[in-house]
């Protein structure tokens, strides 16, 4: 089954990994900050290392993204998308044997500041 874990993040100001950037993960002890830095890289490397890491990317900042929207032909304006504070940040695509998996997966990159979204992918040949 084929997921796609969807990182959206606020950080001022824009940067990778989103949560160093956020003022709720700053506010958090150091101890506290290496305790969730352990478990994402313990769940992400024991999944990158069964091969459920499908792919991810980094995605840049929004505010040098272009949306293009066809009004009679392609028209490209200003991005991102959504006029609000949250943004896309990132993306994995995993496959893993179950959705609790994929869970289990996800709530690693859960961090404060951060939102985290997995979602099941629907296209034919793609859930398997």
């Amino acid at each position: 089954m084929k997921f796609v874990i969807l990182i959206h993040s606020n950080p001022q100001p824009w940067g990778h990994p989103t949560s160093a950037n956020t003022a709720e993960y700053q506010a958090l002890p150091q101890q506290e900050r290496d305790e969730l830095g352990a478990r994402w890289d313990k769940v992400f490397g024991d999944a990158d290392a069964k091969g459920e890491i499908v792919y991810g990317c980094a995605l840049g900042d929004p505010g040098a993204s272009v949306v293009l929207q066809y009004e009679g032909a392609p028209v490209a304006t200003d991005g991102p998308y959504a006029e609000s504070k949250e943004h896309l940040a990132g993306f994995f695509v995993i496959d893993v044997a179950s959705q609790e998996r994929a869970q289990e997966i996800a709530e690693a990159f859960s961090c404060p500041g951060d939102t985290i979204e997995l979602r099941p992918t629907m296209r034919p040949g793609c859930e398997s």
